[in-house]
């Protein structure tokens, strides 16, 4: 595989669980060299051939978990959901070795509240996350969406009626909405940059960003 600059740098991915295997599934096929640790001695061996290096090793245990060579690492992946406690410990162990971007998956606030104050320096829910968008999904008016955590989002959808058959300019969709439509598909085609002139046909998708309630508000018209 060829690697991107961005991406050619050793990373370590601990459990393989669904959340864990879909990070480090990720990592190397951007280019990483992704290196994976599992408790569970079936699981690693189930995954030895998918990444750089694999090992089924205890985490929790600082001697263990020191066999991963940790001082190669920059970025280390916390992905385990099962055990709290398990999570902690192992967060504790990369934070005591001065592993410089210590992600972790949060299983609730509590957990996350705990892995914050021992040092951990990204937390995610990706539950609740995949949640969130779901909720935003299921009425076929967005066909995709990222929100940030300042109440921001961009999303991907159908145009409503009212800006069909104009340019962005025409409809006024900025100054009436409050969202900046940056991009234009139609089908078979990439995505294009959007500018005021830009013609908004039945057979495109828009991405739209700005306020939730902002997008939500357009999403809501026929």
């Amino acid at each position: 595989m060829q690697r991107h600059a961005l991406y050619n740098e050793d990373t370590l991915v601990i459990g393989l669980g669904r959340f864990g295997t879909a990070v480090a599934t990720e990592m190397h096929r951007m280019g990483y060299r992704v290196h994976a640790i599992e408790a569970r001695a079936s699981l690693a061996e189930r995954h030895h051939r998918r990444f750089q290096h694999v090992m089924a090793v205890d985490s929790t245990d600082p001697e263990e978990l020191g066999r991963a060579k940790l001082e190669m690492f920059r970025v280390a992946v916390v992905a385990i959901g099962s055990s709290v406690e398990a999570s902690l410990l192992t967060a504790g162990n990369l934070v005591d070795a001065g592993v410089p971007s210590i992600w972790a998956k949060a299983v609730s606030e509590e957990h996350a509240r705990i892995l914050e104050r021992i040092g951990v320096h990204h937390v995610v829910f990706p539950e609740a996350d995949s949640g969130r968008r779901v909720a935003h999904l299921v009425n076929d008016k967005l066909r995709d969406y990222i929100e940030f955590d300042d109440g921001y989002a961009i999303v991907k959808m159908t145009p409503p009626h009212e800006l069909l058959d104009k340019t962005l300019a025409e409809s006024q969709v900025r100054s009436r909405y409050g969202v900046t439509v940056v991009g234009m598909k139609a089908p078979g085609d990439d995505f294009h940059h959007a500018v005021p002139g830009t013609m908004v046909g039945r057979h495109h998708s828009i991405i739209v960003s700005g306020p939730v309630a902002a997008i939500e508000r357009l999403a809501s018209r026929p």
